[in-house]
């Protein structure tokens, strides 16, 4: 069954958060200064468990869905999160028969040399790893915990050695903090499978102390790049895709960058977002969602939420994006450590 907007867009994409915890204190998403000592994470029993992700799953799978990413905070805290990825995958094989749903997950890449090979086995298809710098002095700062570099470097090695050939790599991009990476990011990237995306730097939740002049735009990005290393642009690889996509034009590999603040997608969004505690959201830059947990536990039937999800997905209008302006700014929109990028 497709499932449609008011704006004619499909639903194709669910992107679960599995946790609120982090070991990271990017600046763009968890500041130290709000995320500190004193913050008040979520109980366990205010978490989705594996049973009820797999329950919504199933009925998002019904209506179109052909993409899963699990995201956080850092999904990799959640203990046994493989267990998920194999109960997500029994989804899209039913009675011997491969639906097509792709299971991808984002992380910072801190934990996953243990469970790189794991993952795979449980059935992930794609990992993306957020890496905002490839200076040790420059990550660091960034993770604001003191995290090495090095470290990442080995889950990626790791990722590599359990099968995923081909890794995405984020970076967002924030003006006075690693804008000086860009070239140095796409050099170390070149010649390899991976495929590297930069992202604008945005006013997702309201703790990040987001201001316009701390935006690199994608344009800037690219003539970075491109002086040194000509580029070329390419199609997108389906309907919905955030990134704008580049190839080098001697052929040694990919870029991407996201642009949602100078060059918005919302015409083409087809992602709906589940935070940890079961809250239905509908953009990245919601300021509201529906609480999906509270009839999974009240004994809604699967023609209940299905109906409750339909009824919101067909309503659904937004295109915060292409509306914002410096009022916008103003609005008490859900944290990205909550619902994930």
């Amino acid at each position: 069954m497709t499932l449609n907007d008011s704006f004619n867009r499909p639903l194709r994409d669910l992107r679960i958060s599995v946790t609120d915890l982090c070991n990271f204190r990017c600046p763009y998403c968890m500041p130290k200064e709000v995320f500190g000592s004193e913050h008040r994470f979520l109980p366990k029993s205010e978490l989705l468990k594996f049973e009820e992700i797999t329950r919504l799953a199933s009925i998002f799978i019904g209506f179109g869905v052909r993409k899963i990413r699990l995201t956080g905070g850092e999904p990799l805290i959640r203990h046994q999160v493989e267990v998920l990825v194999s109960m997500l995958r029994a989804l899209s094989n039913v009675n011997g028969q491969h639906k097509g749903i792709e299971i991808a997950m984002t992380t910072n890449g801190s934990l996953l040399a243990e469970k790189a090979l794991t993952l795979k086995e449980a059935g992930l298809d794609r990992l993306t790893i957020s890496l905002d710098s490839i200076d040790d002095a420059t990550f660091r700062r960034m993770n604001d915990v003191n995290f090495p570099l090095e470290k990442v470097l080995e889950s990626v090695k790791a990722a590599e050695a359990a099968g995923f050939e081909t890794l995405k790599f984020n970076t967002v991009v924030k003006r006075g903090w690693n804008d000086h990476q860009i070239l140095d990011l796409a050099t170390h990237f070149r010649g390899t499978k991976h495929i590297l995306r930069f992202i604008e730097y945005m006013d997702v939740g309201t703790t990040n102390g987001w201001r316009l002049d701390q935006i690199v735009p994608a344009k800037e990005i690219i003539e970075t790049i491109h002086a040194k290393y000509p580029l070329v642009p390419v199609s997108s690889n389906y309907r919905g895709e955030v990134a704008r996509r580049w190839h080098y034009q001697d052929g040694s590999g990919e870029i991407g960058v996201i642009a949602s603040v100078t060059q918005p997608f919302c015409g083409d969004c087809s992602r709906a977002r589940l935070s940890a505690t079961g809250q239905l959201y509908t953009c990245l830059f919601a300021t509201n969602g529906q609480d999906l947990r509270a009839m999974l536990r009240s004994g809604a039937s699967d023609d209940q939420i299905r109906a409750q999800i339909h009824s919101v997905w067909r309503e659904r209008n937004d295109h915060y994006s292409e509306i914002r302006s410096a009022n916008t700014s103003d609005l008490q929109k859900i944290e990205m450590s909550y619902i994930g990028g």
